[in-house]
């Protein structure tokens, strides 16, 4: 799974607030980069207007400022302790927005491959190699104190490195001889929350879009030369990326910058920027990557990126953006991808604790699977209701709206609200309070359904009954017979609801909104386990099965990484009073071990379509017993599962071949029908 938006840009607003205080307006930055990703050398100029007298601002602490000058006289700076990691500079002004230019340098930390995908989505430091440099806004590498700005910056690395930082590329210099170094100049005039610098030996492309009374669209590649080598891999980046814009600037609104980048680096992740999105080369060549992520990340531009998002009162973006590129992608694959995508979402909520999953309103960013399951799938069945209650048409126009009203501003959540309530003339406030406000997920039953002649049509009256507290919900009802199929949308607002319907013919059994078109919490039974119960455990629990010293070192390395929270240690002695408990339970040893460990406690045997495939299988077991299983030939294929499996939590079960994954699925899910009483 691919970061979507980059968390800890967020978390350094915050504490910029703290800092420097609210920006009055979004000040300009002035910054004059040197770069030598052989050495990891780093000096730099800055020239700003502080809002202030008493300018404080935070750097990484490992940059140190120098020479400070402001009107013709030379300043002194105070180093002050700061956040973990930075460090608070501190200069005294004769007046606030005086114009100051401060020098500043330092050796960056190397660049950290060992990352994995959790590890990107916290505050990273700026990191500098010769495969790839990136300077992430939330590491401080330029003096932050607002929390927006619009900024200029110009590069120097090189001949052999280009670099990239949001924005419109103003001016180029190629090296020409041995020696030259390489120079670029952006700048970005809208405010926006940070500047990410990213660094490589790429190789460049550019495609110009022509574009009805404005400039052209410059599309780009920034390519390592072995990736820029995959025939035709640059060509379809650029071919798709110009479909997504153009299909979102229909749906909402012109795009609103002149070129967009797609930027190949070596961390495992992919981060949406304004004008750009930085991928891992390890997924890049994954066509699935062009099909989805990609156009995810262009429609940040709008999103995110083009509207602002107020996280003092809740993340909208994210699950808009998903419900209008990934969904959106499976709707126009087909119905039955569109309902799988959505029964995804509600697998991933509810294999978490329900105590854990936090409203949606207090959603920021994704740092685990709770804050995930909300924030993306929770927030994008959102909008699946809300079209569906006021439909699409009105929907369309409210995105519109929205858009058009929001552009390079802040927004919450109230604002697209009020958007779809005018584009819908409809008051929305009870619905966009429960969604947003209550905590968890409601829970909606048929408590009696029964039907009766009524001349020669047939009356079905109906009782549907949910917990407190009560969701506004719009359900729809499968109502069969032989034959004949019919499905009707009832409201269920309340704990207890009454409902008569009539038919033209005889209602036997019934299925309460069977296509999975509302949030909410099935019967126990309906959902298969996968293996986000497992990685998201408050408590989780592991047997290791492995009696030589390296198959247990294996396993223990794996749990670390798997699980989310540390796991408790089981002996194999106490795995079947464990299983009787709530907390799930993960055993893992080699295939002998675990054959011989499920034996012995006379739990259910290894799936049949698992058995002699591949070097690794892992799977849920069916059923009440929260037990999960990782079953390998050797040491070596337990710890090559290490990278790879924990992205693979809304799966039940897979096979694994040297790390890569092979086979994999979801145990089947079964709704529950509800037979109708004929009185």
């Amino acid at each position: 799974m691919l970061m979507r938006f980059s968390s800890w840009k967020r978390v350094l607003a915050v504490l910029l607030l703290v800092v420097g205080g609210l920006a009055r307006a979004a000040p300009t930055i002035e910054l004059d980069v040197v770069l030598d990703p052989q050495t990891r050398d780093f000096s730099a100029s800055a020239v700003l207007s502080p809002a202030e007298r008493d300018f404080r601002f935070l750097l990484h602490e490992s940059l140190r400022v120098g020479a400070v000058s402001a009107g013709g006289r030379v300043l002194q700076a105070e180093s002050l302790a700061g956040p973990a990691g930075l460090r608070q500079w501190r200069i005294r002004l004769d007046r606030a927005g005086e114009r100051v230019r401060l020098e500043y340098a330092g050796r960056l930390p190397p660049l950290d491959r060992q990352r994995d995908h959790r590890g990107v989505l916290q505050r990273m430091p700026p990191m500098s190699s010769p495969e790839g440099s990136f300077l992430p806004a939330g590491s401080a590498w330029y003096p932050q104190s607002q929390a927006m700005i619009s900024y200029r910056v110009k590069l120097t690395l090189p001949g052999s490195q280009r670099a990239v930082v949001a924005g419109r590329r103003v001016a180029e210099t190629l090296p020409t001889t041995p020696g030259d170094a390489y120079r670029a100049t952006f700048e970005f005039l809208p405010p926006t929350d940070g500047i990410d610098l990213m660094a490589g030996p790429w190789v460049v492309r550019e495609k110009a879009i022509p574009r009805n009374g404005a400039p052209p669209l410059y599309l780009r590649t920034y390519f390592s030369p072995e990736l820029d080598a995959t025939p035709g891999l640059a060509e379809a980046y650029l071919d798709d990326t110009r479909r997504y814009i153009e299909r979102y600037s229909r749906e909402i609104g012109d795009y609103p910058y002149g070129e967009f980048s797609i930027v190949a680096g070596p961390l495992p992740t992919g981060f949406g920027m304004p004008t750009l999105t930085y991928l891992g080369e390890a997924v890049i060549r994954l066509p699935f990557i062009r099909k989805t992520s990609l156009g995810h990340e262009v429609l940040h531009n709008w999103w995110g990126n083009g509207v602002y998002v107020d996280h003092a009162r809740g993340n909208w973006s994210e699950g808009l953006t998903t419900f209008m590129a990934d969904y959106a992608f499976k709707e126009d694959e087909s119905p039955a991808a569109a309902s799988e995508m959505r029964l995804g979402w509600l697998r991933d909520a509810l294999a978490l604790p329900a105590d854990e999953q936090p409203a949606l309103r207090d959603f920021r960013s994704r740092t685990h699977g709770a804050e995930a399951a909300v924030g993306y799938g929770k927030s994008a069945m959102l909008f699946v209701m809300l079209k569906e209650r006021i439909g699409e048409t009105a929907f369309r126009q409210g995105i519109r709206e929205f858009w058009s009203a929001r552009r390079f501003r802040v927004a919450a959540w109230q604002d697209l609200q009020a958007a779809f309530e005018r584009a819908s003339g409809q008051n929305l406030d009870a619905f966009f309070s429960a969604w947003l406000n209550q905590r968890g997920m409601p829970a909606v039953a048929i408590e009696r359904a029964e039907t009766r002649p009524l001349g020669r049509q047939y009356q079905l009256s109906l009782v549907l009954g949910q917990g407190a507290p009560a969701f506004p919900l719009r359900l729809p009802l499968e109502v069969t017979a032989p034959g004949r199929q019919e499905v009707r949308w009832v409201d269920v607002s309340a704990g207890r609801t009454t409902h008569t319907l009539v038919f033209d013919f005889q209602p036997q059994s019934l299925r309460l909104d069977p296509d999975i078109r509302v949030w909410r919490r099935l019967e126990a039974g309906s959902l298969p386990p996968i293996l986000r119960r497992w990685i998201g455990a408050d408590a989780p629990q592991v047997v290791n099965l492995g009696a030589a010293s390296g198959t247990a070192a294996a396993v223990d390395a794996l749990a670390q990484r798997f699980f989310e929270r540390a796991p408790g240690k089981l002996a194999e002695a106490g795995l079947a009073s464990a299983l009787r408990g709530r907390e799930p339970v993960l055993i893992a040893g080699t295939h002998a071990e675990v054959d011989r460990a499920l034996a012995a406690a006379g739990l259910p045997a290894r799936p049949a379509q698992l058995g002699g495939k591949g070097t690794a299988q892992v799977w849920t077991v069916l059923g009440a017993l929260p037990l999960a299983v990782i079953s390998a030939d050797n040491a070596a294929a337990l710890g090559a599962l290490q990278r790879g499996l924990p992205h693979y939590g809304s799966q039940s079960w897979l096979v694994f071949d040297k790390g890569q994954v092979i086979e994999k699925g979801v145990w089947p899910a079964s709704l529950r029908v509800i037979p109708v009483t004929r009185r």
